[in-house]
């Protein structure tokens, strides 16, 4: 979902005959795969080591909210950094901390010393970690394959994720947490060093200039037409935030991003009670029941580029919406776990579809020196009511239960369709947005 799942453009279909794109690019497919798969096990794992801890639906509201701060802290340092610093070293040093950080807490699990609060603080520091390699992640591609080549590759790296971490890593997780509750983090370790030695071997990038970027101004498709650049160190920091503020696509999907995720954040910080006591699921399916989530986001990567096609871009987001918040009221009514599965595998379609839109869109109009600090700055704003939601949703389903719970994130969802659809339509900004 717009949460969790990376920023990647989606061709219409995934050639996975085409061409090869390089060695590099094989390198760093492998290492997003081999990532994937463990945050696969991880996610599932930690969600379900919470509930066996407590039921409070506060506490595992705060584990959510431990991982959410973060990037909204130290999202836009991240970055900077991720601009000034060599992509490539960057991303294999934040692997082998993050395959540090799981072997400990694997470690306190094993040996029954993991509470709440170690939970809590594990995922804060993940992401902390992680504001620098996702910054970093999003803008080292378009240096590793020809700019022609971004959708397929972008479209690989989503279908090999997918594949690895939905239908491997995530039905796995439940079963190996059922045999050990130490095992799926032991083995996340493992995926994030071999992770951090693929990415290590590729070739070395050059440095991008550290310069803060500013429209002059923009034609009459909001396409930009020079810029002003100069080193700024503060003003570095907030380069990204101005120029997807200057983009009115750019920033109106912000903007409605983030009112989506205050209540997929809600409702992912009550999943795992919804999942378990009112869709009956069982603990050792809980992972399998996970995996409607990726096999709908492939789905939606799949489909992506024919529907803006078809639709154009702006318009296409207004019926991703629409779709989403009829797929989350049947999410909230049904009591059945297929049924479950099937309506929450639309949704995550729905959002994996949005995302790569926008993705699309940024990629094809941000200046390389710029590319870590506007992928920054489209996950801080988007990701600003995140803490909120899951905040709001752990207090509620504490005092009312986790049904109306999620009914309330529907229903914010059907309020954030009716502003897009309400909003003046641009059939030039799709235009703009398609071809780039």
């Amino acid at each position: 979902m717009r949460l969790t799942l990376d920023r990647v453009q989606a061709a219409g279909s995934i050639d996975m005959t085409a061409t090869p794109l390089g060695r590099d690019y094989r390198l760093l497919w492998s290492a997003a795969v081999s990532s994937r798969f463990g945050d696969a096990l991880r996610t599932p794992a930690l969600a379900l080591l919470a509930a066996t801890l407590t039921r409070d639906p506060r506490a595992i509201a705060a584990v959510t909210v431990a991982g959410q701060l973060p990037p909204l802290l130290f999202g836009l340092l991240g970055g900077v950094y991720a601009d000034r610093w060599d992509r490539r070293r960057a991303m294999a040093a934040v692997d082998c901390l993050r395959a540090a950080v799981v072997a400990g807490l694997a470690v306190l699990v094993a040996t029954d010393r993991a509470g709440v609060l170690v939970l809590a603080a594990t995922a804060a520091l993940l992401a902390a970690l992680g504001t620098l390699f996702d910054a970093a992640s999003f803008a080292v591609l378009p240096s590793l394959v020809p700019r022609a080549a971004l959708p397929t590759a972008n479209g690989r790296l989503q279908a090999g994720a997918a594949l690895a971490g939905g239908f491997l890593g995530a039905p796995l997780a439940g079963l190996l947490f059922a045999v050990s509750a130490a095992l799926p983090f032991t083995l996340d370790a493992f995926t994030f060093a071999a992770a951090a030695l693929l990415v290590i071997s590729l070739r070395p990038t050059p440095i991008p200039r550290s310069c803060t970027c500013r429209p002059d101004e923009t034609d009459d498709k909001g396409r930009i037409r020079g810029h002003r650049c100069r080193i700024d160190a503060k003003r570095g920091v907030w380069a990204g935030v101005r120029f997807i503020r200057g983009d009115a696509v750019l920033w109106r999907v912000a903007v409605l991003s983030a009112g989506t995720n205050l209540a997929i954040s809600g409702l992912m910080a009550v999943l795992v009670l919804y999942a378990l006591e009112v869709l009956r699921v069982p603990p050792a399916g809980y992972g399998l029941f996970m995996t409607a989530v990726v096999l709908g986001g492939l789905l939606g990567a799949l489909g992506a580029g024919r529907i803006a096609a078809r639709l154009g871009t702006v318009p296409a987001l207004r019926v991703v919406l629409a779709g989403q918040t009829v797929a989350l009221a049947g999410f909230a009514l049904v009591r059945q776990p297929v049924a479950g599965g099937f309506t929450l595998a639309v949704f995550a379609a729905g959002s994996t579809v949005w995302n790569s839109l926008w993705a699309a869109y940024g990629q094809g109009r941000v200046p390389a020196e710029l590319l870590g600090r506007v992928g920054a700055a489209q996950r801080v704003v988007a990701l600003v009511t995140a803490p909120v939601g899951a905040a709001v949703a752990g207090l509620a389903g504490a005092a009312y239960g986790v049904a109306p719970v999620v009914g309330a994130a529907a229903a914010v969802f059907a309020l954030v369709t009716l502003a897009a659809w309400r909003a003046p339509r641009s059939e030039r900004d799709a235009r703009s947005t398609v071809a780039a």
